[in-house]
C-alpha cells in the first residue's frame, strides 16, 4: 500500500481550546511577542518543539505503574542502564533530568578558557553550556549544509577538511572533545552519514581526542542511514544505531526527543575518570548516581521509549509525517529548508520575507503571524537564537533566518498538518504586510527562552 498509516490507535484524547484571533491578539502581547511566554492552553497547534511533547505508549505507561522509587540502586535505574547500554555498548550511563543537565555536567570538566569545541552544528544549549565555561563552541558544517536550496542525502555531515585544518592549526592541547549532533538540529534537522560518523573518529583518533555524539534524534539519523546510505538498506536500525554509537567516546542523550519520554537525559561515557567526576558533579545538582534528577517511573518510560523508537514501522511514519508537511508547503510556494528533516520542517523566513532585514528578525515575525493567524505556536531558529552584537555594535546575522515547525512525536493528526499548511497559505496572501520586531530585554545566555519583543 503507498498510504503510510499511524502505526497506533488513539486510547486517549486531551482537548484544544479554539481560541480566537481577539484572544490571541491579547496573549501575545502579554507574551511581549515570544513564544515561550504563551500558554501552552492558548495555543492550538503546539509546534514549538519536538522535546517532551510525545504520546506515550500503553507500555510506557504500565512502566510508570513499575517504578521503584527507591533513592539509591532502583530496579528501574538497573532496567534503564541495561537498555542505555545495550544501545551504546558504553560502560557507563549517568541519568540527568534533560539532555542540558548532561551537556552542564561534561562541558563543567572539560571545557576551560580558549578551548575549542568543534562540532558539525552546536545547538542552543550545548553552545550556551560551552560559551559559559568561556570556551568556544565552534561550527565545522560546509557551505552546502547551511544552503536551504541545496538537496543532498547528508548535509548535516562535518567538514572533515576544517577539523584537520582545525587540529594542525591550534593544537590537540586545546581541543577536549569534538561533538557530533545527530540529526543536526540547527542546521535543518539534516542526517549525519555513517561515513562522516567513522571519518570524523578516524581524524580525532590521529590526535587522541575523543568523539561525542549528541544523540537526541539518534534514531532518526539511523532511519536516514538505512534509506540513504549504500550498505544499510538490509540493517535494522538497532544495528545501525549501535554501529553509529560504535565509533564515539561518549554521548548527551535528551530522551525527551528520541527517548519518546516526557523527562530525562543521560551522559554516557567510556573513560573512567570522566565518568567519576561527572558522577561527583551529578550528587551536587542532579541527584544520586542512580536517579540523576529522575523519579524511577520516568527511569522506566525512557527505557521503554529508546526501545520502541526503533521500531520500523514507527519511524517510517515518523518521517513521512514530517514529509507531508515539507512537501505541501512547497507545493504552495513556501520555501523551507530541503530536503526535509527527521523531526521538523524548517520554513525559510529569510526568502518568505525578503522585505525584513535579519536586524528587525524576519523568523520572530513568521513566528507571531503564525500564531496571531491560527493560534500555531512555533520557534525561531535564526538572529535571535544565534545572532550577535560585536563590541563595536555591530549586529553578526545568523547564517540562516528559519523558523522551525517541530513535530511532536504520536501526538497529531493529519488534519491538524493539514490545518497548519492552511494557516501558512493565508500567511503568505498577506506577507508583505508583516513587520520585524525589536529586543526591548534580554538575557545574556539563551535569550530566546525569555527576550521580551516589541514590533516596529
Amino acid at each position: 500500500m503507498k498510504t503510510i498509516i499511524e502505526p497506533f490507535r488513539i486510547k486517549m484524547v486531551e482537548p484544544i481550546r479554539m481560541t480566537t484571533r481577539r484572544e490571541r491578539e491579547i496573549v501575545l502581547e502579554k507574551a511581549h511577542y515570544n513564544p515561550f511566554n504563551i500558554p501552552s492552553d492558548a495555543c492550538i497547534i503546539d509546534l514549538l518543539t519536538d522535546s517532551g511533547t510525545a504520546a506515550m505508549s500503553t507500555e510506557q505507561w504500565a512502566s510508570l505503574m513499575r517504578g521503584d522509587e527507591a533513592y539509591a540502586g532502583s530496579r528501574s535505574f538497573y532496567r534503564f542502564e541495561s537498555v542505555a547500554k545495550s544501545l551504546t555498548n558504553m560502560r557507563h550511563i549517568i541519568p540527568t533530568h534533560q539532555g542540558r543537565a548532561a551537556e552542564r555536567i561534561l562541558f563543567s570538566i572539560v571545557a576551560k578558557e580558549g578551548m575549542i569545541i568543534p562540532s558539525n552544528t552546536h545547538f542552543d544549549t550545548t553552545r550556551a553550556n560551552i560559551e559559559y565555561e568561556k570556551a568556544e563552541a565552534l561550527d565545522l558544517l560546509p557551505k552546502e549544509g547551511s544552503d536551504p536550496q541545496t538537496i543532498l542525502p547528508f548535509k548535516g555531515n562535518m567538514d572533515c577538511d576544517a577539523l584537520k585544518r582545525l587540529i594542525e592549526k591550534v593544537g590537540r592541547e586545546r581541543i577536549p572533545l569534538c561533538m557530533l549532533t545527530v540529526t543536526n538540529n540547527a542546521a535543518g534537522g539534516q542526517p549525519v552519514s555513517m561515513s562522516n560518523i567513522k571519518e570524523v573518529k578516524s581524524i580525532l583518533s590521529q590526535y587522541d581526542i575523543p568523539l561525542f555524539l549528541d544523540a537526541a534524534r539518534f534514531a532518526e539519523n539511523a532511519w536516514f542511514i538505512k534509506q540513504r546510505e549504500p550498505g544499510y538498506q538490509d540493517k535494522s536500525l538497532v544495528e545501525i544505531a549501535r554501529e553509529m554509537f560504535s565509533y564515539a567516546d561518549g554521548c548527551t542523550m535528551s530522551a525527551k526527543k528520541d527517548g519518546l519520554a516526557n523527562i530525562g537525559g543521560f551522559l554516557a561515557l567510556n573513560d573512567d575518570e570522566l565518568a567519576m567526576k561527572a558522577r561527583s558533579l551529578l550528587i551536587l545538582t542532579e541527584g544520586f548516581p542512580t536517579y540523576g534528577g529522575l523519579a524511577g517511573r520516568d527511569l522506566e518510560a525512557i527505557a521503554q521509549g529508546l526501545q520502541e523508537v526503533l521500531d520500523e514501522d514507527y519511524m517510517r511514519y515518523r518521517i513521512r509525517s514530517v514529509e507531508f508537511l515539507g512537501e505541501n508547503l512547497l507545493k504552495e510556494g513556501i520555501p523551507v529548508f530541503q530536503p526535509i528533516g527527521g523531526h521538523a520542517v524548517y520554513v525559510d523566513a529569510k526568502r518568505f520575507l525578503p522585505h525584513i532585514p535579519p536586524e528587525h528578525f524576519p523568523g520572530q515575525a513568521l513566528v507571531c503571524a503564525l500564531y496571531l493567524e491560527g493560534g500555531i505556536r512555533a520557534v525561531e531558529i535564526g538572529s535571535v537564537m544565534f545572532g550577535r552584537r560585536n563590541s563595536d555594535g555591530t549586529f553578526v546575522p545568523a547564517t540562516n533566518e528559519l523558523v522551525r515547525l517541530a513535530i511532536p512525536r504520536r501526538v497529531l493528526t493529519q488534519s491538524h498538518i493539514e490545518y497548519v499548511i492552511e494557516v501558512m497559505v493565508e500567511i503568505k496572501k498577506k506577507k508583505e504586510t508583516l513587520r520585524g520586531l525589536r529586543i526591548v530585554e534580554e538575557s545574556p545566555f539563551l535569550r530566546h527562552f525569555t527576550a521580551k519583543f516589541e514590533p516596529l
